[in-house]
């Protein structure tokens, strides 16, 4: 009886420390590296830091060699012909062979994420176009399929797509939980 009352004691204990804790153990999930650019570049491009890590967690999940099954690469898993066509849109020379530097990798694709903002006006949207495609997404926009307003998407009509949108949504959610309070 004594033992039970131990072990009953023991585990009341533990979960109380791990009530306690679960924002610092959720933490180690959710790390935040390369801060210094993260925080440079959503700064200068005025994207919420919490997205563009939740991008690149999504993405890469923070490694900065990833390469997917279609040419992306990078932490925000971008292709090389969108790194040029971003970089004659910031009147800059496209950075040679330097798409899995971090600096380089998160300040294209904050930079890209902007663009896809100030296209579309709406964080869920441009996501969709982050992983699909801008034009893909623009023909959505016009089918009254998909989109009421022009402006949001009521369905995705890729799984993929889909499943990306709500997955980036999901860690921006948490990552804005545990060091953004302040954040809309």
């Amino acid at each position: 009886m004594q033992k039970a009352i131990v072990v009953l004691l023991l585990l009341a204990i533990f979960a109380t420390v791990a009530f306690l804790c679960i924002d610092d153990i959720e933490k180690l999930f959710y790390q935040r590296e390369f801060s210094e650019y993260v925080a440079k570049y959503s700064n200068e491009f005025d994207v919420p830091e919490a997205l563009v890590y939740a991008v690149i967690r999504t993405e890469s999940n923070f490694d900065p060699e990833a390469r997917s099954n279609v040419g992306a690469i990078g932490l925000m898993q971008l292709m090389p012909d969108t790194l040029d066509w971003l970089a004659r849109l910031l009147d800059e020379e496209a950075p040679t062979g330097e798409i899995t530097d971090p600096e380089t990798n998160i300040k294209y694709g904050t930079y890209y994420l902007r663009h896809l903002y100030d296209r579309f006006d709406n964080w869920e949207t441009a996501l969709a176009a982050y992983n699909a495609g801008h034009g893909r997404v623009a023909s959505w926009l016009t089918n009254k399929e998909y989109s009421d307003d022009g402006i949001t998407l009521k369905t995705i009509p890729f799984e993929e797509t889909r499943n990306y949108v709500n997955k980036v949504t999901g860690n921006y959610n948490t990552y804005k939980k545990l060091y953004y309070n302040d954040e809309d």
